[in-house]
């Protein structure tokens, strides 16, 4: 069964509302007679007799009215998409994403990376190395590993480090081991603690976003970057850096987007909030300490 098109729905709506084919060509710039043979045409393909059609004009017979009826909740959802589709492409939009402990220092600066009077939207994201720009889940990525394939452009960064982390309050007690459980454990960062003190272990997350509150909860020591550990008033650290989990950055984004000038932004002012928090990254860092809240 065929059935009818939108444009000649609408087309009807015009007939409808000036109540007549004079009308209906004023307001569309069709001739009067081509707007009538496409309303026969849509009385046919319906198979419902829609006008009553005299000298005065064409007016609506009973299954015209409810056509109308029908036409004008469906002039109203066109509408709404199209607002819908207007607001959601107003601007264009830049995903970051990166490792989750570097996802708190691009939220706390992210007036660097999106300044005033930019004309694009920021979405950040804490999937870092699970991001797969092949199939564009993000823009930009901030990687610990320098991809190896993939039509890809990467930028070499700062370097990123690790300590070992107690309470303040624990004094000179010989604490036991808080590690990421062995399922979130994907880099050697995340697996240090189980690799070298399986049986000091006594509490465990997948979450790494927990393991600095269950430290300053007393639960333990664990290793956190340098960044995040040093910024952190309850906690002091263990040791020296750990050098063997100290690891470069990298800024990555697909060839083809990088061009885009909103993309080209992000990665150069990225590279400009990594660079203007380096010390802070690799543990070099005086008074002036970056944290989370």
């Amino acid at each position: 069964m065929a059935e009818a098109s939108w444009d000649d729905l609408q087309l009807f709506h015009v007939v409808a509302e000036a109540g007549g084919l004079s009308g209906a060509a004023a307001r569309t710039g069709i001739s009067a007679p081509t707007i009538g043979r496409r309303m026969l045409a849509l009385e046919r393909t319906l198979g419902r007799s829609l006008f009553l059609r005299s000298q005065r004009g064409y007016q609506l017979a009973h299954d015209g009215r409810e056509l109308l009826k029908r036409v004008q909740r469906m002039r109203e959802a066109a509408s709404d998409i199209a607002d819908w589709h207007a607001e959601a492409f107003a601007l264009p939009f830049v995903t970051i994403a990166t490792d989750c402990w570097l996802s708190p220092l691009i939220a706390d600066n992210l007036g660097e990376v999106r300044q005033k009077g930019d004309r694009f939207r920021i979405c950040c994201s804490s999937e870092g190395a699970s991001a797969d720009l092949a199939f564009r889940a993000a823009d930009v990525v901030v990687l610990a590993k320098r991809p190896e394939s993939g039509n890809i452009a990467v930028l070499p960064s700062v370097a990123m480090a690790y300590a070992v982390y107690r309470p303040k309050t624990a004094g000179s007690e010989d604490l036991a081991w808080i590690s990421l459980g062995t399922a979130a454990a994907s880099e050697p960062r995340d697996r240090y603690v189980f690799e070298n003190f399986e049986g000091a272990i006594m509490t465990w997350t997948e979450d790494r976003h927990l393991l600095p509150r269950l430290v300053i909860s007393g639960a333990g020591k664990a290793v956190l970057p340098v960044w995040v550990g040093d910024g952190l008033s309850e906690l002091e650290r263990e040791g020296e850096v750990i050098e063997a989990l100290t690891h470069p950055l990298f800024i990555v984004a697909h060839d083809d987007d990088r061009h885009r000038r909103e993309v080209r932004l992000v990665i150069e002012r990225l590279a400009a909030l990594l660079k203007n928090n380096a010390a802070q990254l690799a543990g070099r860092s005086g008074d002036d300490r970056a944290g989370i809240q």
